[in-house]
């Protein structure tokens, strides 16, 4: 691959020096922090008429890395380079992506625009988007991945018992989502019917699908704080435990960690769209499933303009 120059942001490095040992790439010098902790870019080398990948995810300290992109953005562009491609496998502000209340800002929608608008990103690339219909408050070109392949081939490998299983969506927004891993599978469905008192609090659980003397398997697209799916599986009254719990990408805080400890399940599989080695170290039941071979694969098509439908359902090998 030549022209090409991948940088990456101060959120996940790991993940983006493993995308750049996929592409046998150096990941490109960037300074980007003052001792008072104000965000200054200073891109260390060359990107005149390049094509730029930016790697940089919604995590953590999700302000400070959105505007630590925005400015890595502008330098890239203001520096010549051709074309400036972002790279965001945890999307910020993705769950803020409707107006549920009077007053309420569809806060995702303005980050579309600033990535686009002011700072001059010319691609975005993301993956497992909270809600697809996000893609449209882009005015530029959006390829939202999907993990669903990785978790199929990663239960396909290591859970031997699969076909006695039943995939579970915590709430009915993730329907879609649910039967069409089951179908795949071959397998049953249910779904919880969960009715909110504020976010992050559940006030009353209903689970509609017969789980008994079957292996539940509960996919779900964020677990933040696992605040709904910990209590329920405690309360079910079955002869044994749910085995396993994909949350495909996003965020497991801390006080999900005390919660999945001393849940009734084997295990919790994500995927590193978001650093997870410091909850790793306090929780053997995490396991993480590596999408860095997707990223870079999607990065290598989109440079040599080439196709990338393929990678929406299937997993690079």
């Amino acid at each position: 691959m030549t022209n090409i120059v991948l940088f990456s942001g101060s959120s996940h490095q790991d993940l983006s020096q493993r995308v750049a040992n996929w592409l046998g790439l150096e990941l490109g010098k960037v300074v980007t922090k003052f001792s008072n902790q104000e965000t200054s870019v200073e891109i260390g080398e060359s990107v005149r008429g390049k094509d730029v990948y930016i790697i940089q995810s919604g995590c953590w300290e999700i302000n400070d890395n959105l505007l630590e992109l925005l400015i890595m953005i502008k330098a890239c562009k203001i520096a010549s380079s051709s074309r400036v491609t972002t790279v965001i496998p945890c999307f910020s502000y993705a769950r803020q992506d409707k107006k549920d209340r009077s007053r309420a800002l569809i806060t995702v929608k303005l980050v579309a625009n600033m990535l686009s608008v002011p700072a001059g990103t010319d691609h975005n690339i993301t993956m497992n988007l909270h809600a697809p219909q996000i893609q449209g408050f882009f005015d530029i070109p959006v390829d939202n991945l999907y993990s669903e392949p990785s978790v199929l081939l990663w239960m396909w490998e290591n859970f031997a018992d699969w076909r006695n299983c039943i995939i579970v969506s915590p709430d009915a927004g993730g329907a879609k989502r649910v039967t069409s891993i089951a179908d795949r599978l071959n397998v049953e469905f249910a779904l919880i019917h969960k009715e909110r008192k504020k976010a992050n609090e559940v006030d009353r659980m209903v689970l509609v699908g017969d789980v008994k003397n079957r292996v539940a398997i509960l996919v779900d697209d964020m677990a933040d704080t696992c605040g709904t799916i910990c209590p329920l599986l405690t309360s079910w009254s079955r002869p044994e435990p749910p085995k396993l719990m994909p949350s495909l990408p996003w965020d497991l805080l801390w006080p999900a960690v005390s919660r999945i400890n001393s849940a009734p399940f084997e295990a919790v599989v994500v995927t590193n769209t978001i650093p997870q080695e410091d909850k790793m170290s306090h929780c053997s039941k995490i396991q993480v499933i590596d999408i860095s071979m997707i990223l870079a694969k999607v990065i290598h098509k989109t440079h040599n303009g080439e196709s990338v439908s393929y990678l929406f359902s299937h997993v690079p090998l």
